[in-house]
């Protein structure tokens, strides 16, 4: 116990002088400067692979869990027995557990239909959560170098200018791209290959992307010999940090759980839900509320999940930024707890509202 608590006291005294903290004491061998964070998925690749159409890294991340997945699945059934070990013990737990979950909320007949899509659901999201943590996500990509960066802001600035040109309006272009730069950096790789790693100790390293557009307008070159400037655009990012990603279950979801209630009680009977003029004016209100709450289940299904994996990402990364090695080990415990949470969350939300889809109203009480 002694000994546990030395190692854990020094780690952090060495995460502490490593970190950004000790780089303004000058220290900060272990720091690495915060990667550029933004909402949107990072493409991987500078030119489209189709028309409109780029890989992003959250699509990888996506197509790895669902790799991951299958994989699992082929070790966990290709010798199914009778008395169940290893893996198919795991999985048969797990499966029995939710399975009793959909019969004690749905019944015994819908929990079985039901039972796929939510399964499927849980899989996929504690998965995709889970394998955001690995070492790698955030940490290794292309490097986007300072020209492409600032070709796009450049590219952003135009729009804005022909905007205000058709308004009559006069604007500063320089003014309006140094505002566009804002405060971005651009971190410094040795080498000069396009794949890139969060490097080491350079967190003091970082040039401004004004003052790099300005040295090359004056003819000027601010990077150290041997080294390159760019940003580090991620090959893998957790795919729930992705609204896309998030949308898209959620729409799966609710767009089957109305396909059941169709399919269970009728055309008419369910959307006689959203659209009632039989029993007067005040059921009518009541169907365009519940039609209403319909489309802040998807949204709320989308942001719950895309703001919690999203936040514990910036999370992971401010520790590590701060205190390497030992920051950053008990919010990974934590980021394992609320993947998990998240997952079940949204799978049990998706039991209960189909199994609120398929029951009529004034049906409830049965």
């Amino acid at each position: 116990m002694a000994m546990a608590l030395v190692a854990f006291l020094v780690l952090f005294v060495v995460g502490l002088a490593g970190g950004a903290l000790g780089d303004k004491f000058g220290a900060g061998f272990l720091s690495s400067p915060l990667p550029h964070l933004q909402l949107a998925a990072e493409k991987v690749t500078a030119n489209e692979q189709f028309p409109g159409f780029t890989i992003t890294n959250t699509m990888i991340a996506t197509w790895a869990s669902i790799v991951l997945l299958l994989i699992i699945s082929f070790f966990a059934t290709r010798k199914i027995t009778e008395v169940p070990r290893g893996l198919q013990n795991f999985f048969e737990a797990v499966f029995e557990y939710f399975i009793n979950l959909a019969e004690s909320v749905a019944g015994r007949e819908r929990a079985r239909v039901f039972l796929p899509l939510v399964m499927t659901i849980f899989l996929f999201i504690v998965m995709s959560n889970w394998m955001g943590i690995l070492p790698g996500y955030a940490t290794i990509g292309r490097i986007e170098s300072p020209e492409e960066f600032i070709h796009h802001a450049e590219e952003r600035v135009e729009k804005q200018v022909k905007e205000a040109e058709e308004k009559g309006e006069t604007v500063d272009e320089h003014a309006l791209l140094v505002s566009e730069l804002g405060n971005t950096k651009f971190s410094t790789f040795n080498g000069e290959g396009s794949v890139g790693i969060t490097p080491f100790g350079s967190v003091s390293d970082q040039i401004s992307a004004v003052d790099y557009l300005e040295a090359e307008e004056h003819g000027e070159h601010i990077v150290p010999e041997g080294q390159q400037a760019g940003i580090l655009v991620p090959f893998l990012r957790s795919a729930n940090t992705d609204v896309n990603t998030t949308l898209a279950i959620a729409l799966v979801a609710m767009v089957l759980v109305h396909f059941w209630g169709f399919r269970r009680l009728g055309f008419f009977t369910h959307l006689g839900k959203f659209i009632n003029f039989k029993q007067g004016p005040i059921w009518f209100f009541v169907g365009i509320l519940e039609g209403i709450s319909e489309i802040a289940k998807v949204i709320s299904f989308t942001f719950r999940l895309f703001g919690n994996i999203f936040a514990g990402e910036v999370l992971l990364v401010a520790m590590a930024f701060l205190i390497p090695l030992i920051g950053i080990v008990p919010f990974l415990g934590l980021e394992l707890f609320v993947g998990l949470i998240q997952a079940f969350i949204f799978s049990m939300l998706t039991l209960v509202f189909a199994s609120a889809a398929t029951v009529s109203h004034g049906a409830e009480g049965h």
